[in-house]
């Protein structure tokens, strides 16, 4: 597999990242103009690059991709950690655990029928399209939601899931796998597993495991972090971004090393460091001196995170294959639109107790997918093409053309309608709050 791996000269990386670097700036220049998110923008212009025009060689766009996505959600997340507010987390604690299980779980089942009677395959192989795409995009919202303010609890809610479905994904992922190829190596954690309890307990044995030895992780390194941000101090180690880089990807490597998620761990790491006042009662002195620290490793993160952004989705549309996307395409555009408006509405209704009818259609109608089904996208062809299944090869390009082209309509439109969403279901709300109490909630 690695002889196959493009290695481009320094003239040719130096080219892709001028021309993603200027897809970035026309996209955002556009969506300053009109008020229209930029992530789609991103997306469409990278496909007139790639696949459209040729500006960017799509193989080596899929390769860098396969980078920068790693990178790039890492330093998303870590700064995201940073800004999730410790007090809105634990509010809304039962919101955030429905729609990362029973949710998901819902997501996968309806998405997984409506795949395997759209292109008749049988329903497991559906599963492993549901549990594929059930995970949301942290990538996308984020960006997102700091574009277009939304009430901190909503964006809590919707940010948080996002970031915590993409293990139990992974793991149902894995559980199709291990239903369809139980040779395939993403299913040996699993079926080691199995072999003292049967495949469906292990499954949550193995999430439960990752996201404990996630969350242990990640609080430790934020201790560590700021423990260290306390001793040096600006003045004492004014290269404060450098240490920040270090233990954001430092956690992903210590996640991944122990079959965790790598992500989630930098997720605690910046949720710890971002609520210390919370988390360490020091005195003001000390806390305003640490406060200014990570005021400016935050600054510095967020434009790093701005850039992962940009190459995330052109790369994204660079690197994708028109002929697979048309050769599926009405098929998959309904079975986006079921994903979109069926599968996920229905999935967040256990919310409903705890949230006005308005908010959650809100929080049922942003959910976007992105980069992790993109990643997995085309694993379940590639593990056909190893083990010579053909029937696996036939079913896996399927999985590959409807997951890209859910992922692009999902992106497309729950980016574009957030505004109309916003005003019409959220901001009367916010108003009537302010006119009656002369609160208004905080925005990230």
């Amino acid at each position: 597999m690695a002889s196959n791996v493009l290695i481009p000269d320094v003239d040719t990386l130096a080219y892709i990242l001028f021309m993603v670097l200027a897809v970035g700036i026309i996209s955002l220049l556009i969506s300053r103009k009109f008020n229209i998110s930029y992530v789609p923008l991103f997306v469409f212009f990278g496909i007139l690059a790639g696949p459209v025009l040729s500006l960017i060689n799509r193989e080596l766009a899929h390769e860098l991709f396969s980078y920068i996505r790693v990178f790039g959600l890492v330093m998303i997340l870590f700064t995201e950690g940073h800004t999730l507010s410790w007090r809105m987390l634990k509010k809304n604690i039962r919101t955030i655990g429905m729609l990362d299980t029973i949710g998901l779980l819902i997501t996968a089942f309806i998405a997984g029928f409506a795949f395997s009677v759209l292109f008749h395959t049988p329903f497991i192989v559906g599963f492993l399209f549901g549990a594929i795409i059930s995970a949301t995009d942290p990538a996308t919202l984020i960006p997102l939601f700091r574009q277009y303010k939304v009430r901190e609890d909503i964006e809590t809610v919707i940010v948080t899931e996002s970031i915590f479905n993409d293990p139990l994904g992974i793991v149902l992922t894995s559980v199709a796998i291990a239903l369809l190829l139980p040779q395939a190596p993403t299913a040996t954690v699993l079926e080691s597993i199995a072999e003292y309890i049967s495949l469906y307990p292990a499954a949550v044995v193995f999430f439960l495991y990752e996201l404990a030895a996630s969350i242990g992780i990640g609080i430790a390194l934020g201790v560590f972090g700021y423990y260290f941000i306390k001793k040096t101090g600006i003045r004492g180690f004014p290269e404060i971004e450098v240490f920040a880089l270090m233990i954001a990807f430092g956690g992903f490597l210590a996640g991944e090393y122990v079959k965790a998620s790598g992500y989630l761990v930098a997720t605690v790491t910046g949720i710890v460091l971002g609520n210390h006042k919370v988390f360490f009662r020091d005195n003001p002195k000390t806390v305003r001196r640490i406060m200014r620290a990570i005021e400016k490793e935050v600054h510095f993160n967020e434009s790093l995170a701005t850039l992962a952004t940009i190459f995330i989705f052109a790369l994204l549309g660079a690197s994708l294959d028109l002929e697979i996307i048309t050769s599926n395409l009405l098929c998959g555009v309904i079975l986006a639109f079921i994903v979109i408006l069926v599968a996920r509405p229905i999935a967040v209704l256990s919310i409903l107790p705890w949230w006005k009818p308005k908010e959650y259609l809100f929080i049922a109608l942003e959910g976007p997918r992105g980069v992790v089904p993109s990643a997995l996208a085309s694993l379940p062809l590639t593990l056909g093409l190893i083990y010579h299944d053909q029937q696996m090869i036939q079913w896996g390009e399927i999985i590959l053309s409807a997951t890209v082209i859910t992922v692009l309509v999902s992106v497309i439109v729950e980016t574009l309608w957030v505004p109309i969403l916003r005003e019409k279901l959220l901001e009367v709300e916010s108003i009537r709050k302010i006119m009656k109490t002369g609160y208004k909630p905080k925005s990230s």
